[in-house]
Parts: structure tokens; sequence; C-alpha cells
């Protein structure tokens, strides 16, 4: 008769101990495929390394002990109950999501007479400079893309199933409110309000920069396959050239008193690989000692702006108190609060000073500049607005429909004025409402730096009190959550008003 092994129940500091290892295993698997060092994912593999960590055991001695705990301590617990919820989604999905990954990978496709894979094909249309090479290829790459709707939408149904399961919340939207402790309809409703009333400036900043970027041979309403094009800000590609990109961010955070040559334990991946996926990214594999920030340079504008981004997600990572418990070193119940320094860190190209200073712009020429940084700025905040509605509506209904893509085109395309294909509803979406906590973060971070100007200065962007001010909140790690930033501000959370007048400037 064969014997069953007992599950391990390990106390939360030992079940803490070993998930830090696991996590830091999956973060590095993750950074290896996504820059492109490996061609084949192996999450799987580490999943069943740690096959003792996650059980329905483990998971009730969590709930328990959090039960019977209280304030800070409390908080951890949840924090890593979740986790152990999520671990025991991924022993179960591994082995699907990465068969899925690693089709992705190798799928490829052929342009004028080229194969090339997928991601690069992707990464290519920031840089055609011709109208209609972007539009065959973006066609091509998103019927490519569209082709892995089935398994998606699959795996999403199986992951739900598995979520109610374990969390006990069959309303995915009901359980994404208590994970983030906010009302997404509410958060949905006030953004909805700000994106109406942002409706008039942004027509007249459309007009004028889709004429400037995309010329007077573009459709009235172009595709999504211009967009990437357009966040180069591809005509000024002379003045904002990929082989300064490193040395002006690094210089601009100087500035600020936040020193990323000094960092040793944040390491740049900067090189340019066919298989490294085009998105910049922090992996935060183990903070503060190991944090990786991942860019992939094409020339424009836009390298810069994803740099002074990402390197906001590294500094707050890197920037963590060693002695943080590692919960509150590494795992948050959202993203909303590192984008918030990813925001504002960004923003300083928003800073028509900023372009005079480092691109020797004259005056006129650098407000010009910097009014498309607000342009797109104010194009990307309206799309996230509809996504987030999309959203909602798509898991509001996903337990009768299993997921359509009901909306997605029409609401992106009025938002943007620019046209969305329906079958990219499933490539456009992340994980976890990711939308909600973009814009929790839009909005926290135009606060922010509505307070570092009511504090430091109009020069905020380039004087060191704000690096004193920005370092003291990394320590913090990821405890406190961006709804408790905005109080510490004197803001409500839901108070869009210095967000609107930065993308209506």
């Amino acid at each position: 008769m064969g014997r069953v092994s007992a599950v391990t129940v390990r106390t939360p500091v030992e079940f803490e101990d070993r998930l830090q290892r696991y996590l830091f295993e999956r973060a590095e698997e993750a950074r290896a495929v996504r820059v492109g060092e490996k061609e084949v994912s192996e999450q799987a593999e580490i999943v069943r390394r740690y096959d003792d960590l996650f059980s329905r055991e483990q998971l009730d001695a969590l709930r328990e002990a959090e039960a019977a705990a209280s304030g800070q301590e409390r908080e951890l617990l949840y924090r890593l109950r979740k986790t152990c919820e999520g671990g025991l989604v991924s022993a179960e999905l591994a082995e699907r999501e990465d068969e899925l990954e690693n089709r992705v990978l190798a799928e490829r496709v052929t342009f004028k007479g080229e194969e090339m894979p997928l991601r690069n094909a992707q990464a290519q249309l920031a840089v055609l400079p011709a109208y209609g090479d972007r539009e065959e290829l973006g066609r091509i790459q998103a019927e490519a893309m569209a082709m892995f709707n089935e398994d998606t939408l699959a795996l999403m149904r199986s992951g739900e199933e598995l979520y109610v399961e374990h969390s006990g919340i069959a309303d995915p939207v009901e359980r994404h409110e208590e994970e983030k402790a906010i009302s997404l309809r509410e958060l949905a409703g006030a953004l909805q309000r700000a994106s109406e009333d942002s409706t008039a400036s942004f027509a007249a900043l459309r007009t004028r920069w889709f004429e400037r970027l995309l010329g007077p041979e573009r459709e009235e309403i172009p595709s999504s396959y211009h967009t990437a094009y357009m966040r180069r800000l591809s005509p000024l590609e002379a003045t904002y050239t990929k082989e300064r990109a490193t040395d002006i961010c690094l210089q601009t955070l100087e500035e600020v008193g936040l020193d990323l040559r000094e960092a040793r334990n944040i390491r740049l991946d900067l090189d340019d690989r066919p298989q490294k996926a085009p998105r910049a990214c922090v992996i935060a594999s183990d903070p503060p000692s190991v944090v990786h920030l991942i860019t992939r340079a094409q020339g424009g504008l836009h390298d810069y702006q994803a740099f002074l981004h990402e390197a906001g997600h590294a500094l707050h990572y890197g920037g963590c108190d060693p002695s943080l418990p590692y919960t509150f070193r590494r795992i948050a119940r959202d993203h909303a609060l590192t984008e918030i320094y990813s925001y504002l860190c960004e923003a300083i190209s928003r800073e028509p000073e900023w372009h005079a200073r480092y691109f020797g712009l004259s005056d006129e020429q650098a407000a010009e500049n910097a009014q498309a940084t607000a342009f797109l700025e104010a194009l990307l905040f309206r799309r996230y607005v509809a996504k987030l509605r999309f959203e909602l509506d798509f898991w509001s209904r996903f337990r009768e429909d299993g997921g359509s893509d009901a909306g997605y085109e029409e609401y992106l395309t009025d938002a943007t004025g620019i046209r969305y294909r329906r079958d990219a509803y499933l490539s456009d979406m992340d994980a976890g409402f990711y939308s909600a906590d973009y814009l929790r973060a839009w909005i926290r971070s135009a606060q922010l730096r509505r307070h570092l100007i009511d504090t430091v200065g109009d020069d905020w962007w380039r004087n060191p009190a704000t690096g004193e001010l920005l370092s003291g909140l990394f320590r913090e790690g990821t405890k406190p959550t961006s709804e408790e930033i905005a109080a510490r501000l004197g803001y409500d959370p839901l108070d869009t008003a210095p967000l609107l007048a930065e993308i209506q400037a």
C-alpha cells in the first residue's frame, strides 16, 4: 500500500522565509525570458521545486493566524495569505502558462520577405518611418497575437475558478476591491468625469499632434498600430537620440539627489536583443538587494520617459529599509503605490526647462516639445480610463459570458480618437485590474507633484530636497497604500484636480 506524504504547514515566519526564495527564483526566470537571454520559460519547473510551499492546509493556517492578529501584523499576514492563494493558482496553471508563453515566444511573422520573432515585430512598430509600413506590420502582428486569444481566455477561466475556490469570493470585481481596499466603481466614476472634463483640451492637442506626428497621409481615425511610433515622438528623434538617453536620465536623477550610478543593488539592462520585450520594466527580485531595471532603447523621447519611469520603480524598491520584514519590502496589496514614484520621475520630462537644459533648445521649442509630452500623457490617461471601464464590464459579466470583447473597441476608440481592434482585448489586459492601479497612481503622482511645487518650489525636478523627501517614502517599502499617501499630502484619494491641471496645461 502506498504511503501518503505529509503536508508541510509552516509558521508565518517560516512561510515568509521560503516564499522569499521562491519569488526570487521566479523573478529571475521571468527576467531572463523578458530580456531575451532565454527563449524558453521554465516557471513550471520552479513551481514544482516549491510544491511544498502552497497547500490548502497552509492557506488555512495563515488565515487562522491573520484572524488572531491585529495592526501591522494582521496586514502582513493578510498579504502572505493572498500570496498563498496566488501560489495555489500558479501551481495549477504554471505548465499551461509556460506552454502558452513559449508559443508566443516561438511565433514568427513575415514582413516584406523578412521573418522575425513576434516580439521583434512589436518593437519594430515604434521605429518604422512609413505610415503604410506600420499599418501593414501592425495588422500582421495583431492577427498573429489574436491567434492566442482562445487559449488565453481558457487560462483566465481556469484561473478565475481557482481564485473563487481559494478566496471564497465569487465576484471578481468584489474580490479585487477587497484586495485593493477601494471601490473600483467609485474610482472609475471619478476618472470618467475627469476624462470628460479633459475632452475639449485633448481634442485641440490631438488635432495638432496627430498632424505633426503622423503626417497628412494618416486616416482621420488612425489605428492603434501607430501608438508606439507616436509615443516615441519620432519626428523629434534627432533631438532625443538613444545614445544620450542613459547619461541624461542618470544626470537628471542625480540633480534631485537620486544617484543610480552609485546604487549597486540596482542592475541596469539596456541592451537590445531580438527577443527582448519592447516594454521597459523593473523586476524586483529581492529588494533592496537585487532590483533589475530593463529598457530597450529605440530612439526618441520615449526612451527617456521609459527610463525615468522605471527608475522611479527601481529607486523605490532599491531604497526600501532592509530591516523591514520581507513582506513589506516586496509584497503590496497592488501596484498603485510604486507607480506613484514612477509617474513622478517621468513627469520631469514634461518640464519645458528640462528640454532646454539638456537638449539645447530655445525656450519656444522646449515649450512646444513639452506640450507634446502633455498630449501623450492626456492620450494615455484617457486610454486607461477607457480600459478600466471595459475591464469592469468584462469582469462584471464574466460569470455569465466567460469573457467577451463587448465594449473594448468602442470605449477605447471614443476616448482616444485612435481605432482599436476588437480582437486585441485580451493582449491589452493586464492581470489584477492593473489599469486601476495605474490610474490611482496618476492621481496620486499629480498630487505629490503639486505638494513638491508648494513645499520645494517650481524647481522641484532639479532640487535635492525632492530626493530627500522621496527617499523617506522609499524607505517604507510596500507597507503604505496609495490612499494613505494621499491622506499625508492632505488630499482626498479621488481628487483629480491636480491631474486635470497637468493634462490640460
